[in-house]
C-alpha cells in the first residue's frame, strides 16, 4: 500500500460520526449563512487551503461546510521576499504578501480545476489596494456560479491614503463595503483585522453599509528576531501571527461583534478542535474557519468534522443552531 493510500485509509478509520440505530446521524450539524446551507460549520480559512485541489488528493474535501480560497487581487502577485515564515510557541508568523495569480487566472484556471473536486459553493476571498480594485474583483467573481459567498479582506493597505489598512477605520471599511455591495448580487462578508482599538465600531459600520455578514479575526501583527543574526526572522520584518495562541482573543472579539450586529458572524483565529468550534459558536459565530491548523495537520478540518458529533453528544447538544450566541443568553 502506497503511503498516500495508507494515510487515507487510516484517517478514514478515525473519529467516525456518531449514528443512531438506523445509521442516521443523531445530531444536526447543518448551519445557514445568508441563505446558504452548509452540512457543517467547518470552513478552511483563506490562505491555508490553497484552491482546494491540493487537499483533495488526501481526502474528499466535499465533507467540508465550504472553504475560503486563497486571497485574490486584480493583478498577479509574487508576494513578499523570503523568508516569509517564522515559528512561534503555539503559532506562527507569516508575511506571504497575498501571492496569487490574479482574478483573471483564478476565474479561467483555478475555479475550473476546483470544480472537478469540490461540488459545493465556495467562498471567494477578495483583497485590494484601492476601493476600485475591490469593486472590480468582486464584480468579476460575483458572476461565477461556484461562488456562494464573497469574503472581502479589508486588512490590505490603502495605497491612495498613506498605506493605512482599510480595516483600521469604520469609514474606510464602510467605503469598501458600499462599493462592493453596489456591484454584487451574492452575500458579502467583510473580514476584519484584530489590529484595531475598537473592532465593534468597524463591524457596525460595515453592517450599516450593507454587509451581509462579518468574518473575524484576521491575523495579529507579530515579529521574531534571530538571536544569531540579530535580525528579524522575516524579510518583511513583521507579519501576521496566527495559531492556537490567539484563540482567546478571537473568541472575545467574536463575542463582542456578534453581540453588536444582527448579521451572521464567521469566527476564526486559533481554532484546532471540535471543542474550539463549539466555543466559537457559543460566542456568537454561525460558522467557524480553521486556518493555521491546516498547515500543521493537513487532515485538521476532516478530523474536526468527524469529531464534532461526538463532542456535541458529550455536551448535550443536538442541534448546532441552538447554541449560536449561547454564551450571551
Amino acid at each position: 500500500m502506497q503511503l498516500r493510500d495508507k494515510i487515507r485509509h487510516e484517517t478514514d478509520l478515525q473519529r467516525r460520526p456518531r449514528t443512531g440505530k438506523g445509521g442516521d446521524q443523531v445530531v444536526n450539524t447543518k448551519v445557514t449563512l445568508s441563505g446558504l446551507t452548509l452540512d457543517n460549520p467547518v470552513i478552511p480559512a483563506s490562505g491555508t487551503f490553497g484552491y482546494g485541489y491540493e487537499f483533495a488528493e488526501l481526502y474528499d474535501i466535499n465533507i467540508l461546510g465550504s472553504f475560503s480560497f486563497k486571497g485574490t487581487t486584480k493583478e498577479p502577485r509574487f508576494g513578499n521576499p523570503t523568508p516569509r515564515i517564522a515559528e512561534c510557541p503555539s503559532g506562527m508568523i507569516n508575511s506571504v504578501g497575498l501571492q496569487n495569480p490574479g482574478i483573471d487566472k483564478v476565474i479561467s484556471e483555478e475555479l475550473p480545476k476546483l470544480k472537478k473536486c469540490f461540488h459545493k459553493p465556495v467562498i471567494a476571498n477578495i483583497s485590494g489596494f484601492s476601493v476600485e480594485e475591490y469593486a472590480y474583483c468582486c464584480e468579476r467573481i460575483d458572476k461565477e456560479e461556484q461562488v456562494g459567498i464573497i469574503e472581502v479582506n479589508v486588512s490590505c493597505p490603502n495605497v491612495h491614503h498613506g498605506g493605512m489598512s482599510f480595516g483600521t477605520s469604520p469609514e474606510a471599511a464602510a467605503e469598501v463595503t458600499r462599493a462592493v455591495k453596489a456591484v454584487t448580487t451574492k452575500p458579502v462578508y467583510i473580514k476584519l483585522s484584530p489590529n484595531v482599538t475598537d473592532i465593534v465600531s468597524i463591524a457596525k459600520a460595515c453592517e450599516d453599509t450593507g454587509a451581509d455578514g462579518i468574518s473575524l479575526i484576521n491575523t495579529m501583527m507579530g515579529m521574531r528576531i534571530d538571536l544569531k543574526t540579530k535580525r528579524p526572522v522575516i524579510a518583511n520584518k513583521m507579519g501576521g501571527f496566527s495559531g492556537k495562541a490567539i484563540f482567546p482573543i478571537a473568541v472575545r472579539m467574536v463575542y463582542q461583534v456578534a453581540e453588536a450586529v444582527k448579521v451572521p458572524v464567521i469566527g476564526m483565529g486559533g481554532v484546532s478542535s471540535a471543542e474550539d468550534v463549539i466555543e466559537m459558536m457559543l460566542a456568537g459565530a454561525t460558522a467557524v474557519q480553521v486556518g493555521a491548523a491546516n498547515l500543521v495537520e493537513p487532515f485538521a478540518c476532516k478530523n474536526i468534522i468527524e469529531d464534532l458529533p461526538r463532542v456535541m453528544e458529550r455536551y448535550g447538544i443536538t442541534d448546532l443552531n441552538d447554541i449560536i450566541g449561547g454564551a450571551r443568553k
